[in-house]
């Protein structure tokens, strides 16, 4: 029998993917660290390992770096999933000796039994695993968003739509059931870290939050809630950022912060699955400093959001009149006319009458925040900025705006 060890510190997570190989034969153990993982694979010499990035004690690299450097382990099968928001780390991986990796928000139980087959038996089983984007340890890369379903029919729902397979079932209905504690817990941790003003406690507080979302993150996307785990996977990236650059936690990161905690919650309770991307959001970006200009259609792109930048307010404005946008981020600052001004001017427009408006400016006093608000501005995030922190606010922007509907029956 073939044995797999799984190293991940959640052990929800673990449970699910030691039952799912289980079931395919696997003999199976976990371990909830690096450092008791690399203690474990020297002893127990395992097959081939599942192997999560974000883990205390030692991180998934450093664990790959020591394996990798001993004879035996050299060639072993090391399938790793990870963010994809952290392209540095998933390059690291790559490079340490990872035989795959994996988007954690997007991995499928299939995918990856398909991967492990492969790898330790060294042929595929019907469907080419190389075919959902993974690549060999020549040259690992991350495997694209693939989806089983357009859209994922919930139990009871009027036939029309493919039915979830039964163990995607048992996972949503476990996701479902723990959705108040989720919520509960949530919100429990942010309120602590938002509260407190104690250096050391707060850290404490970033990493407990981290952590659980960290875990919602494989968690909503093994239940088909692909919204949450695009959120929560850019959430999550973020807070490890605070946790590491404390004097970066300010009045505009603890706001990011907290209305991405409230927007899963929203979606927590809407309580419908969803496999697959949604359309391409069209994002229009205008700040005449270039340098500005290109480091946030930058931290889109880190979010695979594609945008059109303008330098002038001009332009923009005529702009705006002929084109429906998902989302529209201003600078203050400009000539012609002023954010402010250009802001106010696209409300009158009835192709963006309703799309959100997010200010990136230096401009942080109380006065300007009161005049983007007056002027139809959604939302404001001071200069500078982590890029992750406008991924997250732009991802959460776009996904608020296609499902208003359903937040607003919900």
């Amino acid at each position: 029998m073939k044995r797999i060890l799984i190293i991940e510190d959640d052990p929800v997570i673990a449970h699910i993917y030691r039952t799912r190989l289980e079931n395919e034969t696997y003999a199976v153990e976990t371990c909830h660290d690096g450092q008791s993982g690399l203690d474990r694979v020297q002893e127990m010499n395992p097959d081939a390992i599942l192997l999560d990035l974000m883990l205390p004690k030692m991180n998934g690299i450093e664990f790959l770096k020591k394996i990798r450097g001993q004879s035996r382990f050299a060639s072993m099968p090391v399938v790793v999933f990870t963010n994809a928001y952290l392209p540095n780390m998933i390059q690291e991986a790559i490079a340490a000796g990872a035989s795959h990796v994996y988007n954690k928000a997007t991995l499928t139980p299939k995918q990856l039994l398909d991967c492990f087959y492969f790898l330790i038996h060294g042929q595929s089983r019907g469907a080419d695993p190389f075919a959902t984007g993974l690549r060999g340890s020549s040259g690992a890369g991350l495997a694209p968003k693939t989806s089983r379903h357009e859209r994922l029919r919930k139990p009871g729902e009027v036939p029309g739509s493919p039915p979830l397979p039964v163990f995607d079932s048992e996972l949503y209905r476990a996701f479902i059931s723990s959705k108040p504690e989720t919520i509960a817990e949530l919100r429990a941790v942010l309120q602590q870290f938002m509260e407190t003003s104690d250096d050391a406690i707060r850290d404490r507080h970033v990493l407990d939050l981290y952590r659980k979302v960290h875990a919602l993150t494989a968690r909503a996307s093994l239940a088909n809630f692909a919204d949450i785990a695009q959120i929560s996977s850019a959430l999550e990236v973020l807070l490890k950022e605070l946790h590491e650059q404390p004097s970066h936690i300010n009045v505009s990161t603890l706001r990011t912060v907290a209305q991405s905690v409230d927007f899963i919650g929203e979606l927590l309770n809407l309580c419908e699955p969803r496999c697959g991307d949604l359309p391409a959001p069209n994002i229009l970006v205008v700040d005449d400093e270039i340098l500005s200009r290109r480091a946030i259609m930058h931290a889109l792109e880190k979010g695979n959001l594609k945008s059109t930048g303008l330098e002038d307010s001009v332009s923009a404005f005529r702009l705006v009149g002929e084109e429906e946008y998902d989302l529209i981020i201003l600078d203050i600052q400009m000539p012609a006319f002023d954010g402010f001004e250009l802001c106010a001017r696209i409300r009158s427009f009835p192709t963006n009458q309703n799309t959100p408006v997010l200010f990136v400016t230096c401009l942080t006093d109380f006065k300007n925040r009161a005049k983007a608000t007056v002027c139809g501005g959604t939302d404001f995030i001071a200069k500078p900025f982590f890029f992750i922190e406008v991924t997250l606010k732009a991802i959460t922007l776009v996904l608020r705006k296609r499902l208003m509907p359903r937040l607003k029956t919900g």
